[in-house]
């Protein structure tokens, strides 16, 4: 782990759900995909090495959406489905590299 942060990575996915049918990370499946995310990282022995996955409220992009942020580098990704996440984990998780394809830009 690095000294600037308790976590080497500590993901935060929005699962907001809106109401009255508004724009939300929720309906596009975010919960699922955090709870596979989380279950991925736990069985390749990350949390061990200081990975953390995290449910957030809103995060305020939704516009973006489905979002979720990896800290301490404030990294937005926007993933569709499981092979994004192996993808995320793989790329940026395991390697330190950023998945540029995902990336929401500021």
């Amino acid at each position: 782990m690095n000294n600037d942060s308790y976590y080497k990575y500590h993901v935060f996915f929005c699962t907001n759900q809106r109401e009255q049918g508004q724009a939300c990370c929720a309906t596009f499946g975010t919960q699922d995909l955090r709870d596979y995310m989380k279950k991925q990282v736990k069985e390749l022995g990350l949390v061990r090495q200081g990975v953390r996955i995290n449910t957030a409220g809103c995060l305020n992009r939704c516009d973006k959406g489905p979002v979720m942020v990896v800290y301490p580098q404030a990294i937005w990704y926007t993933f569709i489905d499981e092979s994004d996440i192996d993808e995320i984990i793989a790329e940026h998780i395991v390697k330190g590299h950023i998945v540029k394809r995902l990336q929401v830009e500021e």
